[in-house]
């Protein structure tokens, strides 16, 4: 399945997009959040959506998207998880994944404006495969690990270099930012990627392309990523997990580019569709 979230932020409903048409699920009942998950959500949806077939009402191609999931416990992303980027970053290749995390408040629809902060002067991009956790996970063994993914979306992980590397501290600062996580366009339940190492991932700014990567190189697969980042905390139903991002980052060109109001972003990887986001300055 494909599931979405659309409308005006207060008044967000839920969806499915069954042979590239939207169809508004609001019937079940239920958001797409901690508990759906939980409790069997994406089987439940599926019958519902196998019962109610002919009574479904089709969505507008033209509505606002949100993120395909409501706001999670967390997101936690991997850094420096493709030989190349940390390469172009200077950075060592980790001989562990890098745990950081973005703040929940910074989730937003797929083709949101991405509001540059104030003060910013650095703000990056970078085109990631995230994984959505299905149940509760604690100490997981990575053999066991993919059984806790309920499925994939494209995320932008958004990041404004100076506060994240040059203000001291950690990373986080740098990537909590309103509007620094934009999602979907839609979840792509696990049963529909057959391969989720294998995947082409690109982002263009401006039309000219910036990012153009493979999962297949990961430095350390999705089953790792999950076992290991369940050492240090439990993950829950819903929350993500974001991969990390190849070469072609802002902050990687010499000299560096980094994002200005007016700039448009576009993203896709293979399977998880595509996602537009225009660059804007904040203001009150």
């Amino acid at each position: 399945m494909k599931l979405i979230r659309y409308g005006m932020p207060g008044n967000i409903k839920t969806g499915v997009i069954i042979d590239n048409v939207k169809y508004d699920t609001s019937a079940f009942g239920e958001d797409y959040n901690e508990t759906f998950f939980e409790t069997d959500g994406l089987n439940r949806l599926e019958q519902f959506v196998r019962n109610n077939k002919d009574q479904l009402t089709k969505i507008s191609d033209d509505i606002r998207l949100d993120s395909p999931i409501a706001r999670p416990s967390k997101i936690v992303c991997i850094g420096l998880n493709y030989a190349d980027h940390a390469k172009e970053t200077g950075a060592a290749i980790p001989k562990e994944p890098v745990i950081f995390m973005k703040s929940t408040t910074s989730l937003c629809g797929p083709n949101d404006n991405i509001v540059i902060p104030r003060n910013s002067t650095k703000t990056d991009w970078e085109v990631e495969l995230a994984v959505v956790i299905g149940k509760k996970a604690s100490y997981v063994e990575e053999t066991e690990a993919m059984d806790y993914v309920a499925g994939y979306v494209l995320h932008n992980d958004v990041s404004e270099r100076e506060f994240q590397l040059e203000r001291g501290g950690t990373w986080d600062k740098g990537k909590g930012c309103d509007t620094f996580a934009p999602m979907g366009p839609f979840l792509v339940t696990k049963d529909e990627i057959s391969d989720p190492h294998n995947l082409r991932l690109w982002l263009k700014v401006n039309g000219k392309i910036m990012q153009d990567g493979t999962t297949a190189n990961f430095i350390f697969n999705i089953p790792h990523v999950i076992a290991y980042v369940s050492q240090f905390m439990t993950l829950l139903p819903g929350d993500v997990i974001s991969t990390g991002t190849p070469a072609g980052v802002g902050m990687g060109f010499n000299p560096q580019v980094y994002l200005k109001p007016g700039d448009v972003v576009e993203l896709g990887i293979d399977g998880l569709g595509t996602a537009s986001q225009t660059c804007v300055a904040w203001s009150k």
